[in-house]
C-alpha cells in the first residue's frame, strides 16, 4: 500500500521552493521519480517518490499553490523538506506546467478543480 506524505507548508527561501512536511523519514531514504498526478477530488497535485517499501505520494494541497506559482515564475528548483533534510523533486517544474496546461479549460478534472487552478496559476499577475 502506498503511503501519503502531506505538504503542510510551502515557501520560497534562498531561491528554492521548499515544500515542507512533518514526515519523520530521512529524505535520503526517498528518491524523486519526476512523475506527478492530480487528485481533483481533494484539489491536490501529487508528486510520486520512491521508497524502499514502495511508492509514496507527496500530496500538495491548494494551500501550497500560491508559493508554488511564485516559485515556478521565478524558475526555482523544488525540494521536499522536513526536520531531517531535503530532497530535490526532479522535473517538478515541467510536470507542474504540463498539468496546469492540461487542467486549464478541461472539464474532465471537474469544474471546481479547473476554476481553482486557473485562479492561482493562470490569472494575470497584479
Amino acid at each position: 500500500m502506498s503511503k501519503k506524505i502531506l505538504v503542510t507548508d510551502a515557501k520560497i527561501e534562498n531561491d528554492e521552493l521548499l515544500l515542507n512536511t512533518d514526515l519523520e523519514t530521512e529524505m535520503t531514504r526517498l528518491s524523486a521519480t519526476g512523475q506527478m498526478l492530480v487528485d481533483s477530488d481533494q484539489f491536490s497535485f501529487i508528486y510520486i517518490v520512491d521508497h524502499e517499501e514502495g511508492y509514496q505520494y507527496v500530496t500538495i494541497p491548494e494551500a501550497a499553490w500560491g508559493a508554488i506559482q511564485r516559485g515556478l515564475q521565478a524558475g526555482h528548483e523544488a525540494f521536499l523538506t522536513n526536520a531531517g533534510g531535503k530532497l530535490k523533486l526532479e522535473s517538478f517544474r515541467g510536470e507542474m506546467e504540463y498539468l496546469i496546461e492540461n487542467i486549464t479549460g478541461n472539464s474532465n478534472y471537474g469544474e471546481e478543480m479547473v476554476t481553482k487552478v486557473e485562479q492561482v496559476f493562470t490569472a494575470p499577475s497584479a
